[in-house]
């Protein structure tokens, strides 16, 4: 039996958006749950779709757990020096308490950044390895868009990286890395590590793990797993992300050194070997909208329109406003969007009634060059507390509260007005309050590509829209001051050089 302290602290961080991720947004919970510590981290994880709730899973149950503190704030600007070392401190001090232990499992993400530590998570680990020394092992599951660091490398023994976007293996991944650790607690620590840098940055959008050339890139990395490999990950990178290791990478844990080169070197020759095939069209709002309009006359099923500028997911303010200016203009019928976050909006929509009309300025209320509110008369056609639990592929079990919210009408138009932010990717969003997605001639996403995973199936075709947003899709357009020199801001594009 092996005493296992568990811990996790997850967000990703877009460096390049005026917001920031406090203390409160962990505490309060909303999309996620609320910052739980000791045995509320087994209660609140337990049957979810995260990576600790698959590690609870399938970890040895003669083992013992010893929960310290896990948040999860989803996506945004910068983590505040405060959140991040309140947290933190917590968790090393609560560590620090339950010493000794046998062994660490730490559910991250890989793409944190504090306002004093770019590499957050690196710099969580160091905490922690200080603390249990190098004969205690260190486990970690992380999200595919992770920018693996050397430090991250050097301070973990083992890891499991998600195989999918859009992301519905997260408690598959939990799950690997607790078979990862019970081979370690039983063979010992692996002597081999290697990390390879992929030279080139990819946009979300061109990361589908559904279709070539990712799809048998992560096929290669799953293939490339046993014997004296431990684990063999593929990490994608997230761009918006700035920091000098920013972008995609291979690492493996390897029983010998030699092994973990190997294998390390054959996958990211495989990676670099197929930069020419990433790609995506990107279509501009009034292209997007007329052609969304053209394919609904004839489609039996709803035309998704994915905002992907306006990405929560990827720290996007989830309000602006480009897509449905472009909708309304072109008279668009028959369309859903979701989610719009204004609070005050959706106060004033409770505060009216079903059936009332309200004169709003709708969104656009993070100062995003070239989006504005919305302004216009919407008629209330239905509330709701926010409340529901989702059932789709991304996110499956997972009990959301948005607050108040309300579907506000403008014309041929039904725009979900949320409290809180919440990406695009699961259909009882619009379920929970009265919508059947399935019904709708246009769906117009707030998100990149987790939706695909549940709206995909219902989908006519989808098109990619870039409207003015936090979360900009090129990299060449980020004003890097910390990404390393010569890496290609795009596949076959521009080195990145300091000006």
């Amino acid at each position: 039996m092996a005493r296992i302290a568990i811990a996790g602290f997850l967000h990703e961080t877009n460096c390049f958006v005026p917001m920031r991720t406090d203390y409160e947004y962990y505490a309060k919970g909303g999309e996620f749950p609320p910052l739980a510590r000791r045995d509320e981290v087994i209660a609140r994880t337990t049957g979810g779709s995260f990576g600790m709730s698959g590690f609870l899973d399938a970890i040895d149950s003669s083992h013992e757990l010893v929960p310290l503190i896990w948040g999860h704030a989803g996506a945004g600007g910068y983590v505040t020096d405060e959140a991040f070392e309140r947290i933190v401190g917590e968790l090393v001090g609560m560590l620090s308490q339950q010493m000794p232990v046998d062994a660490v499992y730490l559910d991250l993400h890989g793409a944190m950044c504090s306002e004093s530590f770019p590499d957050a998570e690196g710099e969580l680990l160091r905490r922690v390895r200080a603390v249990v020394g190098s004969a205690v092992p260190v486990v970690i599951t992380l999200d595919y868009h992770v920018n693996i660091t050397e430090q991250i490398v050097e301070h973990c023994d083992g890891m499991a990286i998600y195989l999918t976007y859009p992301h519905i293996d997260r408690q598959h991944t939990g799950g690997r890395s607790a078979r990862i650790l019970m081979r370690i607690l039983k063979e010992g620590i692996p002597s081999g590590k290697a990390i390879r840098r992929i030279p080139f940055l990819l946009p979300l959008n061109f990361q589908c793990t559904l279709v070539e050339p990712t799809k048998g890139i992560i096929e290669a990395s799953v293939a490339g797993e046993g014997g004296e490999v431990l684990d063999l990950c593929y990490g994608a990178g997230f761009p918006p992300s700035d920091l000098a290791e920013c972008g995609p990478a291979v690492v493996c844990h390897a029983y010998s050194q030699a092994a973990a080169d190997a294998a390390a070197d054959e996958l990211a020759a495989m990676i670099i070997s197929r930069e020419s095939d990433f790609a995506e069209p990107l279509l501009d709002p009034d292209a997007a909208v007329s052609q969304a309009m053209e394919i609904a006359a004839g489609a039996d099923k709803p035309v998704v329109l994915a905002d992907t500028q306006d990405n929560p997911g990827c720290g996007g303010t989830c309000d602006t406003t480009g897509l449905l200016e472009a909708l309304h203009r072109h008279g668009a019928e028959g369309v859903a969007m979701c989610v719009m976050w204004d609070a005050a909006a959706a106060e004033a929509a409770h505060a009216a009634g079903i059936g009332a009309e309200v004169t709003l300025a709708l969104g656009g209320k993070h100062d995003i060059p070239g989006d504005n509110p919305f302004q216009g008369t919407f008629t209330v056609t239905a509330l709701s507390d926010g409340q529901f639990t989702t059932t789709g592929r991304s996110i499956p079990g997972r009990k959301i509260n948005l607050g108040p919210t309300a579907v506000l009408q403008i014309g041929g138009i039904s725009i979900v007005v949320a409290s809180k932010r919440m990406q695009a990717y699961d259909q009882d969003i619009f379920k929970h309050i009265g919508i059947d997605p399935t019904k709708q001639k246009i769906l117009a996403l707030k998100s990149t590509c987790h939706f695909r995973a549940d709206f995909d199936p219902i989908a006519a075709q989808t098109l990619i829209v870039l409207t003015p947003g936090a979360h900009i899709v090129d990299p060449r357009a980020y004003p890097y001051k910390n990404l390393r020199p010569g890496v290609r801001l795009l596949p076959e594009g521009p080195e990145f050089r300091i000006e």
